[in-house]
């Protein structure tokens, strides 16, 4: 495996990353949520035809991608948010189906099904300045008020509404923040493809995200951008050994991961009960 193929490999691994982060910013209020990949596709089609009319720089298409994510995302929790438990996740997987369709049939936004191109390249500086701020945001946020409220709402809700904890406003505001990174990540997925249209985003990049906050763990900001490193890099490295070596490999990791790290390769509390044993 050459440099520069390694070096797309590891780009598209971070922006997985990226985008896995947006789910797991729902995970961590106890809302398993496949609309991240939604929110994404926004970001990514606003991109391609803002780029295409108005040649508006990187770092604005960017910015614009993240904040439409965010807005899609306030709309999509004032109806999702009134189911509970799995009827969420099912719900969030109907309005991903529905993404496709009004893709597929808005061709002056999102060019149907001949898709847009995206004129716009964002490379290496885009993607670490967008983890950069993610990562700060992500490590703020999970010690402060909100953070322990979100654990607790994640853990137990029923405690947590005894606690005088909003569990609908730490949810809302969960979805928000998976809206901005998701959308953001999509407008850096798109500019990787340099192409985008109805099947780029849909339930197979839903499922590798919550492959790798599965892999990664889903119970530290951390883990989604491991597990979406991994989960590309791994299977690129062995693809010339084995034909189909990114599917196979990938199964194995993910049963292996499940068998012997349940909880996914970065645990908190597996490292507390280390420290404890010490």
């Amino acid at each position: 495996m050459n440099t520069a193929s390694l070096l797309s490999t590891a780009e598209f691994g971070l922006v997985f990353g990226l985008l896995a982060l947006s789910m797991y910013a729902s995970l961590s209020t106890g809302l398993l949520s496949m609309a991240s990949v939604t929110f994404a596709a926004c970001g990514a089609f606003l991109a391609g035809r803002l780029g295409a009319n108005t040649g508006l720089p990187g770092v604005v298409l960017l910015l614009g991608g993240s904040l439409l994510g965010a807005v899609v995302a306030v709309l999509v929790s004032l109806v999702i948010l009134h189911l509970n438990s799995h009827y969420i996740a099912m719900a969030t997987i109907a309005v991903l189906l529905m993404t496709r369709v009004a893709a597929l049939n808005l061709p002056m936004l999102t060019g149907g099904v001949n898709g847009l191109s995206i004129p716009v390249e964002l490379g290496l500086p885009y993607i670490f300045g967008s983890l950069a701020v993610a990562v700060w945001v992500f490590a703020r946020l999970r010690r402060s008020r909100y953070g322990i409220a979100a654990e607790t709402v994640r853990e137990d809700p029923v405690v947590a509404a005894t606690l005088g904890i909003n569990i609908r406003w730490i949810q809302s505001v969960s979805f928000v923040i998976s809206g901005f990174v998701g959308g953001g990540a999509g407008v850096l997925l798109a500019s990787l493809y340099a192409y985008v249209d109805a099947d780029t985003f849909f339930l197979n990049l839903a499922f590798v995200c919550l492959a790798a906050v599965v892999l990664g763990g889903g119970f530290h900001w951390l883990g989604p951008l491991v597990g979406g490193l991994v989960f590309t890099l791994i299977p690129e490295i062995l693809r010339g050994t084995v034909d189909q070596a990114d599917q196979i490999v990938n199964g194995v990791i993910l049963i292996v991961i499940m068998i012997f790290l349940p909880r996914g390769l970065i645990d908190p509390a597996r490292r507390r009960t280390r420290g404890a044993r010490k």
